[in-house]
């Protein structure tokens, strides 16, 4: 008879569930419809050199306890999907919304600017950009508590993924992803 053990289902329920959670964060909505949202589900090995490259970059940082806490989930976690921004620029810039969000009077001010790299991520960063990675993050952990996958959003993986290289994306946002009988993403001290 066919079997299929508990902690393989478990992984491998995360692994769907996170597959489903890409396809959520694609398909949110975006504005003006121009879509600079990437993907990237981490598992495996790959989880313990992104919680070493996490306690790496917060020796760097006044949040080195927060990092190393944070590692100490990703480490433990069955997955983490990243969800980054490949284009931090404004959408549609030959038509542009001029809104100032960013910090500049209009759009052509904003291509103008200077790129200042910060302690992770590079900037300016169009408002609406920003809009768009915020709806494709939420879209994508109402799928992981919709199937019961324990998951938290974390800052603390972004840019230590981002010196990783695995992506083209310039922010990035991780959501590890758990299966176990008590969520290992809340009570951390």
């Amino acid at each position: 008879m066919p079997m299929i053990e508990d902690k393989k289902a478990e992984v491998e329920g995360v692994l769907a569930v996170a597959k489903s959670m890409a396809v959520a964060a694609r398909t949110a909505p975006k504005a003006r419809g121009d879509d600079a949202i990437e993907t990237l589900i981490v598992y495996g090995d790959e989880l313990n050199q992104l919680a070493d490259a996490m306690k790496s970059h917060g020796k760097n940082t006044k949040m080195s306890e927060t990092f190393e806490r944070d590692a100490g989930n990703v480490a433990a976690s069955q997955a983490v999907l990243l969800v980054g921004l490949s284009d931090l620029r404004p959408k549609k810039p030959d038509k542009p919304l001029d809104c100032g969000g960013c910090g500049h009077k209009n759009c052509k001010g904003f291509l103008k600017a200077e790129k200042k790299e910060g302690n992770d991520f590079p900037g300016p960063v169009c408002m609406f950009q920003s809009i768009d990675l915020g709806i494709a993050l939420s879209s994508a952990c109402a799928v992981a508590a919709r199937f019961h996958v324990d998951n938290r959003m974390m800052y603390t993986i972004g840019g230590p993924a981002r010196k990783l290289a695995w992506m083209k994306s310039q922010i990035i946002i991780g959501i590890p992803l758990s299966c176990s009988g008590k969520n290992i993403y809340f009570d951390r001290g």
